[in-house]
């Protein structure tokens, strides 16, 4: 690693700010995390029942930052529409919504002045991959990247083919059947994509070591995809 790549790994990290976000007739919570001079930000897309507090989300976000690029984390669902959720279930599969929610989010970071000109990435996990998806083919000029981890393509096998954003897929080794699923989605896919592979990583990718895997694969994709980004800046497992 050169001094200058060494520099890029260690920024001095900004604390995240807590953001309200109007999102067609919700407001919903963020915390957004922007780096001195970020080269592109990245909003992720939760599911599952999960939310912008997810530690295995956090954890990745963590080394995207310290990798100069910005991060939203932000709840897709409101605290009633949780409950909801909680009880039944039922939005967490509604992926046409929950991808209207994140393109709403998207046209908010565009208006921010410390994000409106960055290049827009997708982090999507679970269900919320397959939102991600969906709203990725929705923006084909304005998404430059997808990555997916642990991700549903499969819920979104109708807009595949119409997605542009360069996508990375990244599966545990042990989690065979959704293995299976992002095989089947790549193969439907006509932008470029990559099914990444972590040996013996389960579903939430709690082993040793497999969720720092996530965070350097997904942040070598993000910065060998973002426009202007020189060379590819390696991560650290």
């Amino acid at each position: 690693m050169t001094a200058g790549e060494d520099a890029t790994m260690t920024k001095v990290m900004t604390r995240p700010t807590p953001v309200r976000i109007p999102a067609r007739g919700a407001e919903l919570k963020g915390d957004l995390s922007v780096p001195a001079g970020a080269s592109g930000v990245v909003l992720f897309a939760h599911g599952s029942g999960s939310s912008r507090l997810s530690p295995r989300n956090r954890h990745v976000a963590e080394a995207l930052n310290q990798r100069g690029l910005a991060t939203l984390l932000t709840d897709l669902l409101t605290a009633s529409e949780e409950e909801v959720d909680d009880a039944t279930a039922e939005l967490r599969f509604d992926i046409p919504f929950l991808a209207g929610r994140l393109d709403a989010v998207s046209s908010w970071l565009r208006e921010r002045p410390e994000t409106r000109r960055l290049p827009l990435a997708y982090f999507g996990a679970s269900t919320g991959a397959a939102a991600a998806l969906l709203a990725a083919a929705a923006r084909p000029s304005e998404i430059f990247a997808v990555v997916s981890r642990g991700g549903r393509p499969d819920l979104a096998v109708e807009v595949l083919a119409r997605v542009k954003a360069p996508t990375l897929l990244i599966v545990g080794g042990a989690d065979r059947e959704i293995l299976a699923m992002n095989e089947v989605a790549a193969s439907l896919m006509t932008a470029e994509r990559r099914i990444e592979v972590v040996p013996g990583a389960t579903h939430l990718f709690e082993e040793r070591g497999a969720l720092e895997a996530v965070a350097r694969l997904a942040g070598d994709w993000f910065l060998s995809h973002l426009p202007g980004v020189v060379s590819l800046r390696p991560g650290r497992a």
